[in-house]
């Protein structure tokens, strides 16, 4: 069931896109959020909706209705960072070993060289896609993961536990995932995402972040007839990146808890061009240096560039979860309850990213992020194995049962 359900969730086509300001972003979010109501209803969960802003909203009615109401949550869009158009998911039943190569890209590998995590998964299924696009287990595998413990405890007589809410989020890849209005119609005492990667994980602390827009305005002049009156803006953004460019300050170059101030998108010519950044720390003096840190590099690029305009808009994104967590434990030690009686060891470590439970812990929900099995994500060696889902799944079911206790 797991299989079946994240291959077809994959299918369908489901990016997220930055630019839009419509909610969802895109419509075919939406595609993905209408077959979830159909399943939702089939499977015989209650309340089910989808919410003006392309949220998808259902219930698992109580069996006891003195335990506390448990939430549930994964997003439908997929990475804008890779294409993500015409997805062919496909599985490698009982994966032996071998170096897995891609139909659509000869060129393509994946092997534990490169995902070190696929080291010991020989005899699983492992889902892929074909080579030329992401898979969308970020995080597709969390929805199925979701469903199909949805559907256990609807079908399965004698379960104790409490209502059960479910949250399906569009638009969580642009930090958008969390409308306004879903804390209040989720309706939950705390809850969790299905956003995790390693089997066993379970993580509550995250990224604050925040997102800058650098536009820069020079001055047109005809090439041939351009000295002393051409000021070119790719050259003073090529300054501004190259002035922020320093060993451990960028992705490539920092891990663990660093810090990194990331350039990821360039638009625009000679008389405007526009930059994006996205700006990211575990603790707010940090988030703030580096806000600080980009308008200095701004400022000084309008100074050394006579007849450029500079500005710099920086917005707040979402903020470390663990801000909240750590008042209340709770959530917490209930999913790694959970997950000892899955026979694993709970493992955390700080999430290098955020999730849709960055923001609902800020609005007052409680949402740490607990494991998928999803591996290289955003990217065409993007995998997730079968049996990882399927472990999620039984500890998810377990842990509203310990809840309930």
């Amino acid at each position: 069931m797991l299989e079946t359900r994240l291959t077809s969730y994959c299918a369908i086509d489901s990016q997220s896109d930055e630019h839009s300001a419509a909610s969802p972003s895109t419509e075919i979010q939406l595609n993905v959020a209408r077959h979830l109501v159909e399943e939702l209803h089939k499977i015989g969960a209650t309340d089910v909706s989808l919410t003006a802003y392309g949220a998808v909203l259902a219930t698992v009615p109580a069996t006891d209705d003195t335990a506390p109401t448990i939430g549930f949550c994964a997003h439908m869009d997929t990475a804008p960072q890779f294409n993500a158009t015409g997805v062919k998911p496909r599985v490698i039943h009982n994966w032996d070993g071998t170096d897995i190569t891609y139909p659509d890209n000869p060129d393509l590998v994946l092997s534990p060289s490169v995902s070190a995590y696929l080291a010991g998964k020989e005899g699983e299924d492992i889902i892929t896609a074909s080579g030329r696009t992401l898979l969308g287990a970020d995080d597709k595998a969390g929805i199925a993961i979701i469903m199909t413990m949805a559907e256990h405890l609807l079908t399965t007589p004698g379960l104790n536990h409490g209502k059960v809410r479910l949250a399906f989020t569009p638009d969580e890849e642009i930090g958008r995932g969390v409308h306004p209005d879903l804390p209040t119609g989720f309706g939950v005492d705390f809850a969790y995402t299905l956003d995790g990667a390693r089997r066993g994980d379970i993580e509550y602390e995250t990224f604050s972040a925040d997102g800058a827009v650098v536009t820069i305005s020079g001055t047109s002049a005809h090439p041939g007839y351009a000295k002393d009156k051409l000021t070119n803006a790719l050259h003073v953004a090529a300054q501004i990146v190259s002035d922020l460019d320093v060993e451990g300050t960028t992705p490539e170059t920092t891990s663990g808890r660093e810090s990194f101030t990331h350039v990821y998108a360039q638009e625009g010519g000679s008389s405007e061009t526009v930059l994006r950044f996205i700006l990211r720390a575990f603790e707010m003096d940090d988030l703030t240096a580096q806000g600080t840190r980009l308008k200095a590099a701004c400022a000084k690029a309008e100074t050394d560039f006579p007849g450029a305009k500079v500005t710099c808009e920086i917005t707040k994104q979402y903020r470390n979860m663990r801000y909240w967590l750590e008042n209340d434990m709770t959530p917490v030690n209930l999913a790694r309850e959970a997950i000892r009686a899955e026979g694993l060891e709970p493992h955390s470590v700080p999430i290098r990213g955020g999730t849709d439970g960055s923001r609902l812990t800020e609005l007052g929900v409680p949402c740490p992020n607990l494991y998928t099995g999803m591996m290289e994500i955003h990217g065409p060696l993007e995998w997730v194995s079968v049996q990882d889902m399927a472990s999620a799944t039984r500890m998810i079911a377990k842990l509203v049962q310990i809840a309930a206790k």
